[in-house]
């Protein structure tokens, strides 16, 4: 384990038809989206776990007694949480700030980006290892696949309105304002709309 005092936390939902990857269902129908997001976030716990950098934990919007979340746990060396909040904002900076009473560094991430790599996570621990409070992997639609910050902080979450195209922007304002200092990654595409889905094809990936 080449981070022991890191965590990376997974934020997913259960596959539930009619509430997961909406977007998706003029596409895909209710219960084929909700498949594709079972089959995301698998593919997101294969790639947070595969090379053992820290501790993974599986942070559920439902109720962990879902049958899928347990799926998860018995087919992937990982520790399930529970989100707490209202929002997501409130739910990330709970999740963020329970973990770094016991982590040094913390990274959370969706389970939207097949695209992203145990290299980026690697990467973005390493970062925060150096002399970074926070590190950001933005998505190509002006929000943010990964987050990972050394020590709490709830003023980035915070009436933020997610799933607009000025998430980023609106953080780099509040990293700013608490004059953090901050390392971006490399831009990456995320799967939300169905013009996605094209560019699922053509990744080489295994659901």
């Amino acid at each position: 384990m080449q981070f022991p005092e890191a965590r990376i936390l997974v934020f997913a939902k259960a596959p539930i038809p009619g509430r997961t990857k909406t977007r998706l269902i003029p596409s895909l129908g209710q219960q084929g989206a909700a498949d594709l997001h079972a089959q995301l976030v698998r593919h997101t716990l294969a790639t947070a776990t595969q090379t053992n950098l820290c501790p993974v934990e599986l942070w559920g919007s439902e109720a962990l007694e879902h049958p899928f979340f347990k799926e998860c746990q018995k087919n992937f060396p990982i520790t399930l949480k529970q989100q707490q909040g209202t929002d997501l904002g409130e739910r990330m900076a709970n999740a963020f700030n329970e973990t770094l009473k016991q982590a040094n560094q913390v990274i959370l991430i969706g389970s939207d980006c097949p695209a992203l790599t145990a290299t980026d996570l690697e990467e973005a621990l390493a970062t925060l290892k150096g002399n970074h409070d926070c590190v950001l992997k933005p998505a190509e639609d002006g929000g943010y696949v990964l987050i990972g910050l050394t020590k709490p902080v709830e003023d980035i979450f915070h009436n933020i309105h997610w799933g607009s195209d000025t998430v980023l922007r609106d953080t780099r304002t509040r990293l700013s304002a608490i004059g953090w200092h901050w390392h971006e990654q490399a831009s990456i595409w995320d799967l939300d709309r169905p013009a996605d889905l094209e560019k699922l094809k053509l990744l080489d990936w295994q659901p």
